[in-house]
């Protein structure tokens, strides 16, 4: 009897999960990937609370003031709960400042201030988090706005209650106004990429009189001094409390003016209550996660699928804000000015375009819609397109991706801003070197010799051609599709073959070339970094997004390239860290992966699995995104398997959950894989739904045995995004063996640059 019971405990975990489709939200979970630090990625992220692509995020702060861990999941304090706009640890953040609840004695020093608390009395959700601060008997919580939040601490019976205020330093200002029971101030803690005059300025109010306040520097408190700007300001209130007490925060910021920050609180919180805020934070979410609805996986499945669509939907955030007259305005990153229209920050191109954006430009339209607004902006103020905005132009990562961003968004239907701009935009970003990462580095010898030669002292030289490559490939797709010139159009089309002049025959990989023609030698294929982006060679040699049949030619043909493809699985994960000095992260989560020479971890490689249909093989695309799915994505603190990177890997999961990719984003089609779940409802913005449905998806029944298409067999390796938007129903049978014959011939292939007639 015991054993059947047990095993009666044990079905529901193995069984389709009976999901709430009311309340979405509590099936993501915030500590998806915190497990984290700069020796071993599960993801390097940070619980956000805050609203879809919301100006403020919140967070518990485990970290030091400055550290870009600001909070990992194995910490024991919280010293702050810190108002954020940190895309990666590795980007650190800006915009920040913290409140922090204390019984006893005044501690304002963070190092001191600190208090133990456990994950089983933490609630994290997208839309609220609470936790019970140990030392001091009190218990936070926080509900979010875009640009403003509410919070509330719980005290115990004391003498001594008080609320810090920390507008850390690098300069910051601070002033308390008892009479109103209200502290203002700001905080210039950055990260670079920003203007002399950036200034996020808050506003905080507190439904409890101030029995004492004092505003304090460094880690002296000034008693009785309202007042304070220098390196390192804050403010102290201190009241006494009764057993249970309840004390409300309002609180808002803006990049503007502390008049602005005003304007956002009395906008977005006005005299609402803490649950107010917290449920109409959770409607919020619930109505934004609902665009999907996935039936048929089992509860862990499904709360990964929900956790990872959380993640997508964060960056690039709102930089913008609305005046007095209900104008959008934004503070200029690049200029420093106010001006009006939309802005946005905080993401890499390098890993977004290659899924993050284009599931945008499917599912969310009009937020894509502003996102190209901002871009027409970012160029105005820049006079660049940003490769990486943190919230200005950063100097990390390789290529010129925005070429993908602006191309994809305009050829997907993106409509109702500035487009030629846009593309004036990019090519003077192809044709020039731009500061920090935008523009070309490199493009002299791009542009004249058809590559970056490994000899001229630009590191990364072969990453970076074979990602300016496609990014031509998107240029000239956008340029057609405006009717630009075809004298212009054809540059761009002859450029995008560029990746050719880097395929070693020899070793049928892609290598380093100097610039007299001649191979870079000696040639290791499992150096990371050196000609390649934290990579090597088996990873980067896939990155011919647009024409990957070309690729297949230079391999020689299908069955080479299908064995190719199988050697990333098969070869044993060594690796050369020469050009780093030590093991970086990237490196160690390919290594005990499991998986080969196959780094999901990072981006370079995530489109792999996908080209399999390109060759007449789709059955083992199918075998591998399954087995990916299965193995590196969990619902847990430890859930990923490397760098989260704004909703990139994110997005990989979400898609593939579907049952298919974006492999070339600038293009139509997504390439065919093998869906997760027995049934999602993708709800349209034009009202229209992709319903994708596989009744007999199992573990076991991973391979797709056919396909119908709005009730109609369908035999390509590929679906048209102009088709889904019109609303599609897609019926997989799956089944627990491969289907040999299904996608083989030539014609079933997806879309390649060398195919185009």
């Amino acid at each position: 009897m015991k054993k059947f019971l047990a095993l009666l405990a044990f079905l529901p975990v193995l069984a389709s999960a009976q999901i709430n489709t009311t309340n979405l939200a509590d099936l993501a979970n915030p500590l998806m990937g915190t497990d984290s630090k700069p020796s071993l990625s599960n993801g390097n992220t940070y619980p956000a609370i805050a609203l879809p692509w919301g100006m403020n995020f919140w967070t518990p702060q485990t970290g030091k003031m400055g550290s870009g861990w600001q909070y990992t999941y194995n910490a024991d304090k919280i010293v702050g709960f810190k108002q954020t706009h940190q895309p990666s640890p590795w980007m650190n953040d800006y915009g920040q400042f913290s409140i922090f609840p204390e019984t006893g004695k005044i501690r304002v020093d963070e190092a001191e201030r600190g208090s133990w608390f456990s994950h089983k009395t933490e609630v994290a959700k997208p839309y609220y988090y609470s936790v019970y601060l140990a030392d001091y008997d009190v218990t936070t919580e926080i509900a979010p706005t875009e640009r403003a939040a509410s919070f509330r601490f719980t005290f115990p019976k004391s003498d001594s209650s008080h609320i810090v205020i920390d507008a850390f330093d690098k300069g910051s200002y601070i002033k308390v106004i008892p009479g109103e029971n209200k502290i203002v101030g700001y905080s210039t803690r950055n990260s670079g990429a920003v203007p002399g005059n950036f200034k996020n300025y808050f506003v905080i109010y507190i439904d409890k009189p101030f029995q004492k306040a004092s505003a304090w520097h460094d880690k002296d408190v000034d008693d009785g001094k309202l007042e304070y700007t220098g390196n390192h300001a804050g403010a102290v209130i201190s009241f006494k409390t009764k057993k249970g007490e309840v004390v409300n925060l309002r609180v808002a910021s803006s990049f503007i003016s502390i008049e602005q920050a005003e304007l956002n609180l009395q906008r977005e919180l006005g005299k609402q209550s803490f649950d107010a805020i917290k449920e109409n934070a959770r409607a919020t979410w619930n109505k934004t996660l609902s665009r999907m609805a996935v039936e048929g996986g089992t509860v862990d499945q499904i709360r990964t699928f929900y956790s990872c669509l959380y993640r997508m939907l964060f960056f690039p955030n709102k930089m913008y804000e609305l005046d007095g007259k209900n104008q959008i305005v934004h503070y200029s990153p690049y200029n420093g000015k106010v001006l009006p229209g939309y802005m946005f920050a905080g993401t890499g191109f390098w890993d977004t375009f290659r899924a993050l954006y284009p599931f945008l430009n499917l599912v969310y339209p009009s937020i894509s819609k502003e996102m190209q607004a901002g871009l027409v902006n970012d160029y105005k103020e820049g006079g660049w397109l940003p490769e990486w905005s943190s919230p200005g132009y950063a100097d990390v990562m390789v290529g010129n991706n925005s070429a993908s961003v602006v191309a994809e968004a305009y050829l997907k239907g993106g409509r109702g801003y500035d487009i030629n701009t846009l593309y004036q935009a990019l090519l003077h970003g192809a044709n020039n070197t731009g500061p920090k990462a935008a523009g070309r580095r490199g493009v002299e010898f791009y542009n004249t010799l058809g590559y970056v030669p490994y000899d001229v002292k630009i590191n990364e030289n072969a990453a970076r051609t074979l990602e300016y490559a496609y990014d031509d490939f998107a240029i000239y797709k956008l340029g057609k599709a405006l009717n630009r010139p075809a004298a212009e159009t054809d540059v761009y089309r002859k450029r995008s073959m560029n990746y050719k002049n880097l395929f070693d025959p020899t070793t049928g990989l892609m290598r380093g070339k100097n610039k007299d023609g001649k191979f870079q030698s000696p040639f290791n294929p499992f150096k990371w970094g050196d000609a390649f982006t934290e990579g090597n060679s088996w990873h980067y040699t896939w990155s011919v997004f647009h024409d990957v049949q070309g690729l297949i030619d230079l391999m020689g043909g299908n069955k080479k390239f299908v064995a190719k493809l199988d050697s990333v699985f098969i070869l044993p994960p060594v690796f050369d860290d020469s050009y780093y000095h030590s093991v970086i992260h990237e490196i160690r989560e390919m290594q005990i992966a499991g998986m080969g020479q196959y780094a999901h971890g990072n981006q370079p490689i995530q489109h792999m699995t996908y080209l399999y249909n390109y060759a007449g093989q789709p059955w083992k695309t199918q075998q591998h995104v399954r087995d990916v799915m299965d193995k590196m994505y969990k619902p847990t603190p430890d859930g990923y398997c490397g760098d989260e990177d704004n909703g990139q890997t994110s997005a990989w999961y979400v898609f593939s959950s579907m049952g298919f990719y974006p492999v070339t984003p600038a293009s139509d089609q997504y390439v065919i894989g093998a869906p997760l779940f027995k049934k999602i409802t993708v709800k349209l913005e034009n009202g229209k739904t992709i319903n994708i449905s596989a009744a007999n998806n199992s573990a076991q029944n991973r391979y797709v045995n056919s396909l119908n298409v709005n009730g109609k067999p369908y035999t390509q390796n590929w679906l048209s995004h102009s088709a889904l938007l019109k609303g599609a129903t897609l019926n997989f049978n799956m089944s627990a063996r491969p289907n040999l014959q299904k996608g083989i011939a030539p014609s079933n292939a997806p879309y390649s640059l060398s195919n185009e007639k």
